[in-house]
């Protein structure tokens, strides 16, 4: 008996477009990186990928990026965290005409991919400018490309890192360097718009119209 094929009908070319730049944007932080590909009902597709992965039992530190889109059908009950290599090679054989996208079906399993934010109990905490918000990410960036110079070796690098995308903004609401950094790398900040801070529990999430960053 052959395998169940797993796909998701975008109903339009620019939803695998759209999912292809998302992968592209995340690999530049993450470039061996992976992408959570889940359906959880009818006409409903979240992608969910790590820009800064955390450290510990509890993945302190981790910054998730999040596309949620509609879709016309799919398989029922996706759940597959598929490595970036592996969904860039199957979006590259596809016609341009092409609406549908065949889920690879060797899987991978990162740490953060055992994370799952919260979908309710968010409480919005307030707005801040997006422009404000890549400002931040900016900094962060200028401070962590220093770091050939800090020496140390790999802990060193990874500490530095840490203490950079963990610090607080002075913004009203603060919010982490990672967040921001999020935000930016995926291309969820566009000027002229805010972005919404919301709390639930350990979790911070930052809102646009492009889609959410959330970090623990």
């Amino acid at each position: 008996m052959s395998a169940v094929v797993e796909q998701i009908d975008f109903g339009h070319p620019h939803g695998l477009t759209d999912l292809a730049t998302f992968i592209g944007r995340a690999r530049v932080a993450v470039p061996e990186g992976a992408v959570r590909l889940q359906v959880p009902g009818p006409g409903l597709l979240v992608a969910i990928v790590a820009v800064l992965e955390g450290t510990g039992l509890m993945g302190e530190g981790t910054v998730l990026g999040m596309r949620v889109v509609t879709i016309r059908e799919a398989t029922p009950g996706i759940d597959a965290t598929v490595s970036f290599s592996a969904v860039s090679d199957r979006l590259a054989r596809n016609r341009e005409d092409e609406t549908t996208f065949r889920v690879p079906p060797t899987t991978v399993a990162p740490a953060w991919s055992g994370l799952t934010p919260p979908r309710q109990g968010w409480e919005r905490v307030g707005l801040l400018d997006g422009a404000a918000v890549r400002r931040i990410a900016e900094r962060g960036i200028a401070e962590v490309a220093e770091q050939p110079h800090q020496g140390g070796g790999g802990a060193a690098v990874a500490a530095l890192r840490r203490r950079v995308w963990g610090a607080m903004s002075d913004t009203v609401p603060p919010i982490a360097a990672g967040l921001a950094f999020g935000g930016h790398v995926l291309g969820f900040l566009r000027a002229g718009e805010t972005a919404a801070v919301a709390t639930c529990g350990r979790w911070t999430r930052l809102s646009t119209s492009r889609g959410h960053v959330l970090m623990r």
